[in-house]
């Protein structure tokens, strides 16, 4: 006889003793005190009763999920119309709302038309393996860190993929030039790379994309928002978005809401909604959802002092990280990675840290990172204070002295 049972709890078994099985943090967000949220949790039943704590792993990056301008439009469009969008986008889910968001995300990117999905996650896996339908024989091309999101778009979309090294420009051109040239060609990469922070070379990946005749597929979730005068990306303030095809992004993070969406020409849409199931076959977002979003794209394509602001916390948090000695990885975006390298001891600082010192951080341990690269994620705002980051220099010293972990050199 089979167990069932046992074979999944040999599964979580074996993810426990590799030192990276996952718990939740049972958050409750405090309406206008972000980066504060109560923390309901502790070390048995008795202690959880809720507690301040500052969170320093959000991707909510500019505080937009708290903005006044924002939660008015969901109030309002709840008043107006209601909880639910009423079904999928081709049966009765199609609002206004809609719309209306989706022409302020093809302005943003300077495109002809938008598409929106429920997720980051659900609009890359839903185009890119529609995009292998739509062209036949074509040949991916994947830089090795893209998300899982990609790498299970290109997947199920059955084409041939081929991996080329890190921003290895290099790489790239020698797997595009093996390849014939009446073939279609896909590129696809991010702008920002989340655990890094690293930045594509997005200039040279249009040049090789022209003369190799390939087609350009690029992921800004981390980056729509805060980059570029009008929050288009890394690809605005590079200024290349009009040599994109299609650009990828997300309304979860620095817009502060939820849902994803490519921008693209209207040809390219129109067919990514004629032929995506995860498009197709999904109900629609709330247009309460949809209506806040739209609010923030609107707000932060006037906003560009806080996208300086945030620039600024970040820059500021590396160089006290530095200055203490603290093993800060090398980020030239907002993103601000501390290596621990190890999965057990990554776990056991982000614990002390929420338990000892009211300090909220996820550990990022494999798969994510790769094994032995660890680490904790700060995601500093516009809304954290020189005061929060003071404490939290002091905290992790403190976390660092007593578990005997190695400092930068």
């Amino acid at each position: 006889m089979v167990d069932y049972n046992e074979a999944f709890r040999a599964a979580v078994d074996a993810v426990r003793a590799e030192g990276r099985y996952r718990v939740f943090a049972d958050l409750e967000r405090m309406r206008g005190r972000f980066p504060t949220a109560l923390y309901y949790g502790g070390h048995n039943e008795r202690e959880r009763q809720p507690r301040e704590i500052t969170v320093w792993c959000s991707n909510d990056y500019l505080g937009m999920g708290q903005h006044p301008a924002v939660m008015e439009a969901m109030q309002n469009a709840l008043d107006k119309v209601g909880a639910g969008a009423g079904g999928t986008r081709n049966i009765a889910g199609t609002t206004h709302y809609h719309m209306k968001l989706e022409a302020a995300l093809a302005d943003l990117h300077g495109k002809d038309a938008a598409l929106l999905f429920t997720s980051g996650y659900v609009s890359n896996e839903a185009t890119l393996s529609t995009i292998s339908r739509i062209l036949p024989d074509c040949v991916i091309l994947s830089d090795e860190l893209n998300h899982a999101s990609m790498i299970e778009g290109i997947r199920g979309g059955r084409s041939i993929k081929r991996i080329w090294r890190h921003n290895d420009l290099e790489h790239l051109e020698e797997l595009l030039a093996e390849l014939p040239a009446e073939r279609p060609k896909v590129i696809a990469f991010e702008s920002v790379y989340s655990m890094d922070g690293d930045i594509a070379p997005m200039a040279e990946i249009c040049d090789l994309a022209e003369k190799y005749n390939a087609f350009t597929y690029l992921d800004e979730v981390h980056a729509v928002g805060m980059y570029g005068k009008r929050g288009g990306g890394v690809s605005e303030r590079d200024g290349v978005a009009h040599r994109i095809d299609i650009i990828e992004g997300t309304l979860g993070k620095a817009f502060g809401i939820m849902g994803g969406y490519i921008a693209a020409n209207a040809s390219i849409v129109d067919a990514i909604r004629s032929y995506a199931s995860g498009f197709i076959f999904t109900t629609a977002l709330s247009p309460v959802l949809v209506a806040g979003a739209l609010a923030s794209v609107e707000t932060l394509k006037e906003s560009n002092h806080l996208r300086e602001q945030h620039q600024e916390r970040a820059a500021r948090l590396k160089k006290l990280l530095a200055d203490a000695g603290l093993p800060v990885m090398e980020s030239v975006s907002h993103i601000v990675p501390v290596k621990v390298g190890d999965p057990v001891q990554c776990k056991r600082v982000s614990d002390y840290l929420l338990e000892e010192h009211n300090i909220y951080v996820q550990p990022i341990n494999y798969p994510t990172v790769p094994k032995g690269t660890e680490r904790l994620r700060f995601t500093p705002t516009p809304l954290h204070t020189d005061d929060h980051m003071d404490k939290l220099i002091k905290s992790l010293d403190d976390v660092w002295t007593a578990l005997k972990l190695k400092r930068a050199a």
